[in-house]
């Protein structure tokens, strides 16, 4: 694939159709906007040699400014080239393929690469490695990691992901998720996507239509900071809730983009006025290329402890560090509880207030 910027097409643009009075002014290219914006043009060129660029249409026209949250997440930086303390594949995924694209770590569920395609690269992406490196997953690949699950019973979930899952077709997607749907021992099929923030003109009624059709069918949305909730957005995710697709979003905390408590809490917030239930929160990877947007363990504690209490439960996700080749741990910050012994805990709520919690007496 070549690394030339990407932009899908979209109806969002940067530059609306004037009135009848005007002719239609041409929309920017994706060169233009950088420049207009303050962009170096070959640094950015000089990181595409390494880690592709793709940005969407609608995501681009999100930014508002150089590095605003918007731009860190999809333009790229040349500290992507300066990170000499991080390695491509820290999750291991590599040691628990069973079958190529088909990861299997945890007892009863596996994760089924069905695409390398994007409609965006995001730059702090866990599988930085791979993705835009290659035109498109083969069906034919996709299928031995079906076959892999239809032979082992214990196998119940199943996430696909990729790339995206939904840059598929919805002819593919229908044929995928039907053969999934057909196996005794798979109780629930997940789709990780970030479709909805970054492309949400691709959420159509004729794809919620092919997806409604494999209940219990469940979506885990990506979201990083509440500036990509536009009314695109918004609608695309009323169809996949009218649908009765429960929604469920994940989030990396940035550097510089979301380790604000209060961004984090508007996020929360806005994404369960959509209907999407805050899931995770993930520390950052160790993924090579990274490291500028990792934060420390007490930023993930601070922020939190900023929704406990300030905000409803609904809006509190797991803080979780994916350790390296050792799966998904949450962490709690350490200054709720205070002690413990036989006869008592000692805890703290979200304002410091401190209580005892006595054991069973019998």
């Amino acid at each position: 694939m070549s690394n030339a910027v990407c932009v899908p097409s979209s109806k969002s643009s940067l530059i609306t159709d004037s009135d009848d009075d005007n002719p239609p002014q041409r929309t920017e290219s994706v060169s233009e906007v950088l420049i207009r914006l303050g962009a170096d043009l070959e640094e950015i060129e000089r990181v595409k040699q390494i880690y592709p660029m793709k940005i969407s249409r609608h995501f681009l026209g999100l930014i508002r400014e150089k590095d605003d949250p918007i731009w860190r997440q999809s333009v790229p930086s040349i500290e992507e080239l300066q990170d000499v303390y991080n390695i491509s594949d820290p999750l291991s995924e590599a040691r628990d393929t069973k079958v190529p694209g088909l990861v299997h770590r945890y007892p009863d569920r596996v994760l089924l690469i069905i695409s390398s395609k994007c409609a965006m690269y995001c730059r702090f992406c866990t599988r930085k490695r791979s993705v835009g490196k290659i035109e498109q997953t083969p069906m034919e690949q996709i299928f031995r990691g079906i076959d892999y699950i239809r032979e082992h019973p214990e196998i119940r979930d199943v996430l696909l992901s990729g790339g995206d899952p939904l840059l598929r077709s919805n002819k593919e997607l229908d044929v995928i998720l039907k053969a999934l749907h057909s196996i005794p021992h798979v109780e629930v099929i997940r789709i990780g996507t970030r479709v909805p923030s970054v492309m949400p003109e691709r959420i159509t009624p004729k794809l919620v239509n092919v997806l409604k059709k494999y209940h219990p069918l469940y979506m885990n949305i990506h979201f990083e900071h509440p500036g990509e909730i536009d009314q695109g957005c918004e609608h695309a995710l009323r169809l996949l809730a009218d649908a009765g697709i429960p929604l469920g979003s994940q989030s990396v905390l940035l550097r510089g983009i979301n380790d604000d408590p209060e961004v984090m809490k508007e996020l929360m917030q806005k994404l369960v006025r959509n209907r999407v239930r805050p899931y995770y929160i993930y520390l950052c990877d160790l993924v090579k290329g990274v490291e500028h947007f990792r934060t420390s363990l007490q930023s993930g504690f601070d922020v939190i402890h900023h929704l406990q209490g300030y905000t409803s439960g609904l809006c509190v996700p797991h803080l979780i560090i994916d350790s390296p080749g050792g799966g998904k741990i949450p962490i709690l910050p350490p200054n709720y509880l205070l002690a413990a012994d036989e006869e008592k805990a000692v805890i703290s709520n979200y304002k410091g207030e401190v209580y005892e919690y006595p054991n069973p007496r019998i």
